[in-house]
């Protein structure tokens, strides 16, 4: 099968495949409801659960407030006193987290005591008692939920990572040149001088150390001495010709392309940001990555015609593929700071109002509403709706946010 084919086999398993029912667990279905029928709704727009002429509505209340539970109860579709019930409420969420409720008669309806955090997505076990009788219901309540089988995921490029500690920051971009190392330059002279006899390598010849370069004829001896390569590298200049007479020039000059440095133009703007030790990040102008390393220590001379301050940074050149005059970008992580809590800034998807990643539990997937801190191009750091530990997709989560979309998970209470 073409990677066409896989791609459109993945998409077709992401269409398929229903949102699954939160309430795995649950050995009880809701007391007058029936498996597959839309749950009766109450006078006040939340759940209605019936036994026998005793009833609740369950609504969850969000207006201007942070989400907290509102029961009603009633007999006979008559609204009972509050105070006459006593009502008890748990939710078990994926993963494994329980949140219990108490409740407080307020007003015409019992008030739950604490805040319903997103999402609203658990089985939910209702527990009343009234006029000395026992009352239990139990539901699913699945919001911004789908399963997705471990194939499907793997054909659909979707990878996980665990939430936890990293390092977030501002980032700068620099803009710098390739240049050889100044360590790169070796100077080949004779050691006697008189007049060169033969020259062995032109411009551009690759040599190795100990290759013979030239000979050449002592002036004082007469006797002819060879002259050989004291490094490997790439013959840079050749400037004896036979016939010549040695000087003080250099006969050959020897580069070792290997040995390479990008030279980065520092703004005026992050000269108290940028420091020497630095980790950077080279790419080229497309933004394909080519090495990490540091910056060096800012160079005596700045760019002038630029008004910049000038650093150095080592880059190794060992496939040859920089050359000298090339133009890179480097890309340096300032004001940074170590959080106990980040997720990958890639991962992060909007849902409804939300900022939200996908929480994944084996082939379920389910959104988790975060509250966000600093950022950088790599990392986001969580102030809250995520526990520490738990997996997430990380590549492919656009293709999981399109999945709840189209299963139809909504925030109807």
């Amino acid at each position: 099968m073409n990677k066409l084919s896989v791609r459109a086999a993945a998409a077709a398993l992401f269409l398929v495949l229903p949102l699954s029912a939160c309430g795995e667990g649950a050995k009880e279905a809701e007391k007058g409801e029936a498996k597959g029928d839309e749950p009766a709704e109450g006078p006040n727009g939340g759940r209605l659960l019936t036994d026998g002429d005793f009833a609740v509505e369950v609504t969850i209340f969000e207006d201007g407030t942070d989400p907290h539970f509102r029961v009603y109860p009633s007999r006979g579709g008559k609204p009972l006193d509050p105070k006459s019930v006593q009502l008890e409420m748990t939710l078990t969420r994926l993963g494994g987290q329980v949140d219990r409720f108490a409740f407080q008669p307020q007003g015409k309806y019992l008030a739950g005591q604490g805040v319903v955090t997103e999402p609203h997505s658990f089985d939910v076990q209702v527990v009343a008692v009234a006029d000395g009788k026992r009352h239990v219901w139990k539901y699913a309540s699945p919001e911004g939920r789908t399963r997705i089988t471990a194939e499907a995921a793997k054909a659909g490029g979707v990878e996980t990572a665990v939430v936890g500690p990293a390092t977030v920051g501002d980032m700068r971009e620099l803009f710098g040149t390739v240049e050889l190392s100044p360590t790169a330059r070796s100077e080949i002279r004779g050691q006697f001088p008189g007049r060169v006899v033969s020259v062995t390598k032109a411009v551009g010849d690759y040599v190795r150390r100990g290759d013979l370069l030239a000979r050449v004829e002592s002036s004082e001896s007469l006797q002819v001495y060879p002259v050989r390569a004291t490094v490997s590298g790439v013959v840079a200049e050749r400037n004896a010709n036979p016939g010549d007479v040695t000087g003080d020039r250099a006969l050959y000059v020897i580069t070792d392309p290997s040995q390479t440095t990008v030279v980065f133009n520092i703004f005026p703007r992050d000269l108290s940001l940028i420091r020497p030790g630095m980790k950077v990040t080279v790419e080229t102008q497309d933004g394909t990555s080519i090495a990490a390393t540091t910056l060096g220590q800012y160079l005596p001379d700045g760019n002038t015609e630029a008004g910049t301050a000038l650093m150095r940074a080592t880059i190794p050149n060992r496939s040859g593929a920089l050359r000298p005059g090339m133009a890179l970008r480097g890309r340096v992580m300032v004001n940074t700071a170590s959080v106990p809590l980040a997720v990958r800034t890639e991962a992060i998807q909007p849902f409804r109002d939300f900022k939200v990643v996908y929480a994944n539990f084996g082939q379920d997937y389910e959104v988790r509403m975060l509250k966000l801190g600093r950022s950088s191009p790599e990392w986001t750091e969580v102030l809250s709706g995520i526990n520490p530990g738990t997996s997430y997709v990380t590549k492919g989560s656009f293709l999981i946010r399109a999945d709840i979309e189209k299963s139809g998970a909504s925030h109807d209470h």
